[in-house]
């Protein structure tokens, strides 16, 4: 088949093993800079061109979207879904999963086990947020920040109203979550490919952080996930209508509550701690949904 990876970190080890794995598998893999991509909008025959070209019909693409270029990342996806191609993961999909709030009303609604959560306009209304989550300490999140960026934990009511005051100043959107202290700095990462977790690992914060990203220096190990654990991870991915994501779990006394579910999760932590093959099952999630757009296309 052939296939495009829409990316605009071509270099990145995500992109190059998603490239290198196709590539194993007999596929044309291309990578495409989402960026430098434009489009032809029509009702009869809509395309997609590239530095100057038109892109030839692919039978699928993997989107690896970044937060910074969402609006139009999403836009090009869009374009391939109107092309009939098939995509790993849609551009509602893509969007859903960037809106942090929306995120979690979604996956509320569907009764997923999440952190008591608040939001607020007003900073006369931030006191009643905070005890509503059950009090300090509580995180404080950017709805716009990424990797870990943007998350402060406020060890008081009083630090916290100052925090979230800070922001509102500012004009920022921010999210008050209940620290969920039995998880110790630690979370699960499930990465989910249709209706499966295919691996799945544990982040542990380093000493002094609470944030167990591995961008701010987070370990990762292999991890054996319950039954619940598993299970909640596909509903989130479904309920967010992602085929291919990262699920971000942590262990609570209630059980596990979803944090975060990423639509393009990186490779290279996942990969190295479970020493699974991932960009390879997610080429046999492709290779056995996405229909030849060849078979597709009238003669």
């Amino acid at each position: 088949m052939r296939i495009a990876i829409l990316s605009v970190e071509k270099n990145c080890y995500s992109t190059q093993r998603l490239k290198e794995a196709g590539e194993a598998k007999g596929h044309q893999v291309d990578i495409i800079d989402t960026t430098q991509c434009y489009m032809d909008i029509t009702s009869s025959s809509p395309t997609v061109h590239y530095k100057g070209e038109v892109l030839p019909y692919y039978d699928a693409v993997i989107p690896r979207i970044g937060a910074s270029i969402t609006f139009y990342g999403t836009a090009v996806v869009r374009q391939f879904e109107m092309m009939g191609t098939f995509v790993v993961n849609g551009s509602l999909a893509i969007s859903r999963s960037r809106d942090k709030l929306r995120s979690l009303q979604l996956l509320s609604r569907k009764g997923i086990g999440l952190p008591r959560t608040g939001f607020a306009c007003k900073s006369d209304d931030v006191k009643d947020v905070i005890q509503n989550v059950g009090g300090a300490p509580v995180v404080i999140k950017l709805l716009e920040g990424t990797q870990g960026i943007g998350v402060v934990l406020a060890e008081t009511n009083k630090a916290a109203e100052s925090v979230i005051e800070a922001f509102m100043g500012l004009k920022a959107n921010i999210l008050v979550q209940e620290f969920i202290k039995e998880a110790n700095g630690a979370d699960i990462r499930c990465f989910v490919v249709g209706n499966r977790v295919i691996a799945a690992m544990k982040r542990q914060a380093q000493d002094g952080e609470f944030r167990s990203n591995l961008h701010r220096g987070g370990s990762a190990t292999l991890v054996k996930l319950s039954k619940e654990e598993r299970q909640t991870a596909i509903n989130a991915a479904k309920a967010m209508g992602l085929t291919l994501c990262g699920v971000d779990i942590l262990q609570s006394a209630r059980g596990p509550v979803v944090m975060e579910v990423n639509s393009s999760p990186g490779l290279k932590g996942i990969e190295a701690a479970t020493e699974k093959d991932v960009a390879g099952l997610i080429y046999e999630y492709i290779e056995k949904n996405a229909k030849p757009m060849a078979l597709k296309r009238p003669a």
